[in-house]
């Protein structure tokens, strides 16, 4: 949902609000019974979920092309239909494989995505599960998805066993995250407290969590670690027993991810189509994000007992599924905006795609050419 930043997240120079909103009296409250202090997962599980306030709970737009919609960010599927068109030839391919017709999308936003989908693949979806915790979103998918509302279905969680294809876009990147820092040499966790002036402030405390892989030098170091999109791909492992999952996201493997020169940590925050690094402030009014570790998630489906069918950027992957063709049936304006979405420079090399199968693999289109499973 943005561009990388690259300053240290520790270094906020933001007057924080004075506590008066009840988000923040929400978190103050959690702060205190935790005895002063929460670890940074769970104030953003609270700034993006807690109901009916978190960013993701609330009444605010969020998605759009222009912060004058009063929206905060665009996704793929916002931007051109020729992202969703091109996404069914894999799901298309991946229902014919799997001998499903159902499609589970997670976290799906306005519901736009869903609507390309279903209007592209039509019979060949039976059923479209939306697994989505906002009500709020869920109303406006309603809206947008009502040519199909005898296929649609919305749920909290998921079922005790599932099949289809599960499809996430940008979804991963909204899961709370542990910010681990080295300072000095010494591994801290770091969370929020309340600030001496109001507002929240950065503390880290000693801890015995590490990241997964070592991290050359000495230098002080900001990182995070993804205990709940590891936990989630468990989940929808143990629930899936038939189909096959494609998640795309902005992320890197894991030598990238943990490289000794990524040392700012890759939180994030959006709002009105800008970026920036302070999650402490406008808490509830802005999108919180941190990029995927795609080692972390193969590594999670194969241990639960998925198999990994490829690993790519989205440009790759979308080109593999036939954007170009689909693009020069389009008009001018919508071939420029599919440009976006493969250019190395904007959507097609930061956001990557990880396909996941239950039952016997095989080799999807999307992964056709230029699969970097190797680098996981």
């Amino acid at each position: 949902m943005g561009e990388e930043v690259k300053r240290d997240n520790r270094g906020v120079t933001t007057t924080p609000p004075i506590l008066t909103t009840a988000l923040d009296r929400l978190i103050g409250q959690a702060i205190q019974r935790a005895g002063g202090w929460i670890g940074f997962d769970r104030f953003m599980a609270l700034a993006l979920y807690a109901p009916g306030l978190g960013y993701y709970a609330n009444a605010s737009r969020k998605f759009g092309h222009l912060p004058s919609s009063g929206s905060d960010f665009v996704t793929a599927p916002e931007l051109t239909p020729l992202f969703g068109q091109t996404l069914a030839v894999q799901v298309g391919e991946a229902l014919e494989r799997s001998g499903t017709d159902e499609v589970w999308e997670f976290g799906a936003g306005s519901g736009v995505l869903a609507l390309q989908l279903l209007d592209t693949l039509g019979e060949r979806i039976a059923r479209y599960r939306i697994v989505d915790l906002s009500g709020t979103l869920r109303a406006r998918q309603q809206e947008t998805l009502a040519a199909h509302a005898t296929k649609v279905e919305w749920l909290d969680a998921l079922p005790e066993a599932m099949q289809g294809v599960v499809v996430g876009n940008e979804v991963l990147d909204a899961m709370p995250v542990q910010l681990l820092a080295r300072v000095g040499g010494r591994w801290f966790e770091r969370g929020v407290v309340a600030g001496a002036q109001g507002g929240w402030a950065w503390e880290d405390r000693p801890t015995t969590l590490r990241p997964p892989i070592e991290i050359e030098g000495e230098h002080d170091y900001l990182t995070e670690i993804h205990p709940q999109a590891k936990a989630f791909i468990a989940t929808l492992a143990d629930r899936l027993k038939k189909g096959a999952a494609f998640f795309l996201d902005y992320g890197f493997p894991e030598s990238e991810y943990y490289h000794p020169q990524r040392h700012m940590g890759t939180v994030m925050c959006h709002q009105a189509h800008r970026a920036d690094d302070d999650p402490l402030v406008d808490v509830g009014a802005k999108d919180v994000t941190a990029h995927v570790d795609f080692t972390g998630i193969a590594l999670a489906a194969q241990d639960a007992g998925l198999h990994v069918l490829g690993y790519t950027s989205q440009g790759r992957f979308l080109i593999n599924c036939g954007l170009l063709g689909l693009s020069d049936q389009a008009s001018v304006a919508q071939r420029a905006l599919a440009g976006h979405l493969v250019h190395e420079h904007e959507m097609g090399e930061l956001f990557k795609v990880i396909g996941l199968a239950a039952g016997e693999p095989w080799e999807p289109i999307g992964f056709a050419a230029g699969d970097r499973s190797h680098t996981l």
